[in-house]
């Protein structure tokens, strides 16, 4: 937006403005970064931010000076990605990808230091793993996780790997932050992520990215299985299916119907 319309814009439409401004910068993003955009008077801008920290839509990042989206902030994505006409179409999309994988297909959303489940359809197996709707799993040892840490900035990839303990989950786990972020490295070049039995034992997973009309990773799109049924090489056969799913559910999500 021109900042010489500063003057012209409504004051009951200033704080969407901003939250509109904090997600298309996509890290962490100062008052006066935003306001470039905006061009309010800095005493305005500064008091917006304030009033969107107070309620819970904009947290400080670590250092103080930057801000990234809040708790409530992150609820109001998640539940305009679960409208019911998305929703709808979505589920179609998931269903198609699990009968065409034959394995259990979700979808993820990162949500503070976890992977939060959003949607999933289940396989027909017998032999399931269950992770239900609304599960949160550590970013540092899934496949959507550590997919989603590729994307990071150095300096918050720094910060995350800094501030977790890389706890043992499975006999698969990177406990060792070089080997972690050699892995995540291997992710970033690969476009994909890769679970071998780090978050639970026998269990592989394979995630793609869901992006934004920025091409920005939104959400993740997922299967995992138990590998007494499927082993990780054959896993990355279904890549592109994967990947043909991903690209509609963003495309769903950039037309919103």
């Amino acid at each position: 937006m021109d900042g010489q319309r500063s003057d012209s814009i409504p004051t009951n439409l200033r704080l969407l403005l901003v939250l509109e401004e904090v997600a298309r910068a996509g890290e962490p993003v100062t008052p006066t970064a935003v306001n470039e955009a905006l061009g309010l008077p800095k005493p305005t801008i500064h008091r917006l931010f304030s009033t969107l920290v107070e309620e819970g839509f904009l947290q400080r990042d670590i250092g103080g000076r930057a801000y990234l989206p809040g708790p409530r902030m992150r609820t109001l994505a998640g539940g305009v990605l679960s409208s019911s006409r998305i929703r709808t179409s979505r589920q179609a999309i998931l269903t198609r990808l699990s009968n065409e994988i034959g394995e259990t297909c979700n979808i993820a959303l990162p949500d503070g230091d976890s992977m939060v489940y959003l949607e999933r359809v289940e396989t027909e197996w017998p032999l399931r793993i269950q992770l239900p709707t609304g599960t949160r799993v550590p970013y540092y040892c899934t496949a959507s996780g550590k997919l989603y840490l590729s994307t990071m900035e150095p300096r918050q990839l720094d910060i995350y790997l800094s501030a977790t303990i890389l706890e043992r989950r499975a006999p698969g786990t990177y406990t060792d932050r070089a080997e972690l972020e050699a892995a995540i490295d291997r992710t970033r070049e690969r476009g994909y992520g890769t679970d071998r039995g780090e978050f639970m034992p026998d269990m592989i997973a394979v995630a793609v990215p869901i992006t934004d009309g920025n091409d920005r990773l939104l959400a993740t799109l997922s299967f995992h299985a138990p590998t007494q049924r499927i082993d990780l090489q054959r896993a990355l056969t279904f890549l592109p299916q994967l990947k043909t799913a991903a690209a509609e559910l963003s495309a769903l999500l950039a037309n919103g119907t």
